[in-house]
């Protein structure tokens, strides 16, 4: 029951995560398009632009006034909770996935980090990466944005390659996103929403407005535009194992954050010309060439079977990873025995005995993809994924490659302690055609 009601828990904090982020994003994404498409020839006394659209069955004319209007209205609209309930629910899923139980999901396994310690590096992180951005942005940097932006860039970076050694791939890109997200909403706590109710309380009480205040909220305003792109890949990138799976995910992720920017610089110009119209294929390609260097290194289409274990000695495994105390049958852990003799040409060709491949799976992996798992961190088997029997493991064979062989991202935490050696027999079996009988 605890498992299924953390599973709904999930579900429901990571949807509102998204209907907040979805608004957040979109109002940024409208307004960025509104500013773009603004008429501003010959406007009105006062105005910096109008526009005239239609939209569900109605026309709308839209006016930009260069400052403000005569009098202020007496309902003005702002645009700030979907910034701090998208933040606020992030924080909530950070809880729920990876806080609640780090050592699983948070920590990388050999890193060393208790789950406290790896809690600990997350949320002062987010706290650090904040203080940081803002003391750059107020250091005369500020007034330099290519260079600001650049530094902001290396530094980012330099964070997900710090996390990569010591969080999972899926913990590192989170706390990644995590970061930005704080820097986005720290913008619109402390910068913009500031900015805009002296703006408001300067015209109403007809004094003139302190010119800095805006320029600085501009400042953070272009760079949460900028991240906009970035931080929605990060949102999605769970569902890749060969992006945040890879020994190189921080570096994937730099890739794609470049060329994410890119996109989005030609969004924010294109109304003014199409000069960076190249951004688009550039971006296109740059996704062929990541998804062909992140490709699994071919595997032998004959290997040497007499290198893998003829018989595998099994140790038990956690409790923790079966629930209830319940005994494998036998749990992989590799004897240091003898290799057996080398195989005949036959049995070379026709790659390891499934039954040693089942056995493992079964011991290793099916405590949580089964119909009724073991474990007791879940109540259904993730994502759907059985290997309950020979068939499902059989049309399974492209995911366990992708998670337990080329990636090495499952077990979750490798809390069911799978062997490289177990890990190469699963694969040789996968390259050989994963034949059952």
């Amino acid at each position: 029951m605890e498992a299924h009601l953390l599973e709904w828990l999930n579900l429901s904090v990571r949807w509102v995560h998204m209907i907040t982020g979805v608004a957040w994003i979109g109002a940024s994404f409208y307004f960025v398009w509104l500013e773009n498409n603004l008429n501003r020839v010959n406007p009105k006394t006062g105005l910096a632009g109008d526009l005239w659209a239609i939209h569900g069955g109605g026309i709308y004319h839209l006016e930009k006034y260069k400052l403000a209007p005569p009098s202020m209205p007496e309902n003005l609209h702002w645009f700030k909770w979907e910034a701090y309930f998208t933040w606020m629910s992030g924080i909530a899923l950070l809880c729920v996935v990876f806080y609640s139980n780090p050592v699983l999901y948070l920590v990388a396994p050999g890193s060393g980090l208790t789950g406290p310690e790896g809690v600990a590096i997350g949320i002062g992180s987010l706290i650090a990466g904040w203080f940081i951005y803002d003391f750059l942005c107020d250091s005369p940097l500020g007034k330099k944005p290519a260079l600001l932006g650049f530094i902001l860039f290396v530094l980012i970076i330099g964070a997900a390659y710090g996390f990569s050694k010591v969080f999972s791939g899926r913990g590192a890109y989170l706390h990644v996103g995590a970061i930005i997200g704080t820097i986005m909403v720290g913008n619109v706590f402390r910068i913009i929403m500031p900015a805009q109710r002296a703006l408001v309380a300067a015209i109403a009480e007809n004094r003139t407005p302190d010119p800095a205040l805006p320029a600085k909220g501009l400042l953070r305003s272009r760079h949460n535009n900028y991240f906009t792109l970035p931080v929605l890949f990060i949102m999605i990138s769970n569902h890749f194992p060969s992006t945040y799976g890879s020994q190189y995910n921080w570096l994937i992720l730099a890739g794609i954050a470049v060329l994410a920017v890119l996109v989005r610089h030609y969004f924010n110009t294109r109304h003014d010309s199409h000069k960076f119209a190249w951004t688009l294929p550039v971006a296109a390609v740059g996704m062929i060439s990541l998804a062909y260097v992140t490709g699994p290194a071919p595997m032998s289409t004959a290997p040497d079977v007499a290198k893998a274990p003829a018989k595998i000695e099994y140790q038990p495994l956690p409790e923790t990873a079966l629930g209830g105390g319940a005994k494998p049958a036998e749990a992989a852990q590799p004897a240091a025995s003898a290799a057996p003799a080398a195989a005949p040409a036959q049995a070379s060709n026709a790659g390891p005995a499934f039954d040693k491949v089942h056995s493992v799976i079964q011991e290793r992996c099916a405590v949580c993809h089964s119909a009724k798992p073991t474990s007791p961190l879940f109540s259904a088997a993730p994502a759907g994924v059985m290997f309950d029997t020979p068939e499902q493991i059989r049309q399974n064979a492209a995911r366990i490659q992708a998670q337990a062989i080329t990636t090495q991202i499952m077990p979750l935490g490798n809390i069911t302690q799978m062997t490289q050696q177990e890990r190469d027999l699963i694969g040789a079996w996968i390259a050989q055609g994963a034949q059952t009988n």
